[in-house]
């Protein structure tokens, strides 16, 4: 093992990432005889194929797969010697890479905004997906933190609340209840519900608050985002459960209303999590320190956005 060098490890990990010998050879901006030509001196020092092809996809052999994670596991060690010495140097600079669930794609990057104006040597990679594909990036440690509103209880994580994430009732603006206050739940659950996905926190949240109060949800439709689930209520058909911060960009004075429901706003959270015993790099530190002491002052900027439109 001692014939590897970091740059063929460098390209195993794009291909490994990306599935493709032609890809990684893009983004690395090599030749693709190049890059067969260091995957096949890697190989060799392995002494066991890294890949299989089927058809064609790129497989990970078992010695692929520990071969990963040792390169993960130096491009980590190595990023953080980068940071430790730029701090030593009195200098914050490195890489951030966060990862988020969609609904927190409303109020995060505006907390980027000013913490990156603090440190402007970071480069900061933002990563928005659903909860369960942050889950896995999670297990995987793709990233340095990890920000959603319905942590696991079956991984070992080092998770803290730093903001609050009320769930509130959306309709149309001329919905019949729109006027009305203090609405029975039983009442709002016969009306048709919009539904995030099976597996997202807000559904999990939902679903938990309705079955604690012994009401039913009429699920009328289920969409993977909040953006088309806004654009279906607007179209009338049905109502929705949404933490505020959807509504950031538009407020409640157009076509969407807060429904005064018995019960809500469910009070939730947001927290940012990370694996347990993860060695959080300089920056991470920072920007996680950031986030518990400033986050809740700048997130409820955008809070007051939405209230100023109502």
């Amino acid at each position: 093992m001692k014939h590897f060098t970091l740059h063929q490890l460098q390209v195993f990990e794009a291909i490994a990432r990306s599935g493709s010998f032609t890809r990684a050879a893009e983004e690395l901006c090599l030749t693709q005889p190049t890059v067969s030509q260091q995957i096949k001196q890697l190989t060799k020092a392995v002494g066991l194929p890294l890949f299989e092809q089927l058809g064609k996809r790129l497989y990970l052999t078992d010695a692929g797969q520990e071969v990963l994670t040792v390169c993960r596991d130096i491009s980590e060690r190595l990023s953080q010697l980068e940071m430790t010495l730029a701090d030593l140097k009195g200098l914050k600079q490195g890489e951030l890479r966060l990862a988020v669930t969609t609904t927190a794609k409303y109020f995060v990057p505006r907390l980027l905004g000013p913490f990156r104006q603090r440190y402007p040597g970071i480069k900061i990679s933002l990563k928005v997906t659903n909860r369960q594909r942050l889950l896995e990036r999670l297990s995987e440690n793709l990233d340095d933190l990890y920000v959603l509103g319905q942590p696991p209880d079956n991984l070992d994580i080092t998770l803290r609340p730093f903001l609050e994430n009320p769930l509130v009732v959306v309709a149309p603006h001329n919905h019949p209840l729109a006027q009305e206050k203090s609405i029975p739940l039983q009442r709002l659950a016969k009306e048709p519900f919009i539904m995030r996905e099976p597996g997202s926190g807000t559904r999990m949240a939902v679903e938990r608050f309705f079955a604690e109060n012994r009401a039913a949800i009429n699920v009328e439709m289920e969409i993977g985002s909040n953006e088309a689930i806004k654009q279906v209520i607007v179209g009338g058909l049905g109502v929705s459960i949404l933490s505020r911060y959807a509504l950031a960009l538009e407020g409640t004075k157009g076509p969407l209303t807060i429904l005064d429901v018995e019960g809500f706003p469910l009070q939730l959270h947001w927290y940012v999590l990370y694996p347990s015993g993860k060695q959080l790099s300089v920056v991470a530190r920072t920007f996680l320190e950031y986030l518990l002491n400033d986050g809740k002052h700048l997130a409820a900027q955008v809070d007051l956005a939405v209230s100023s439109k109502s």
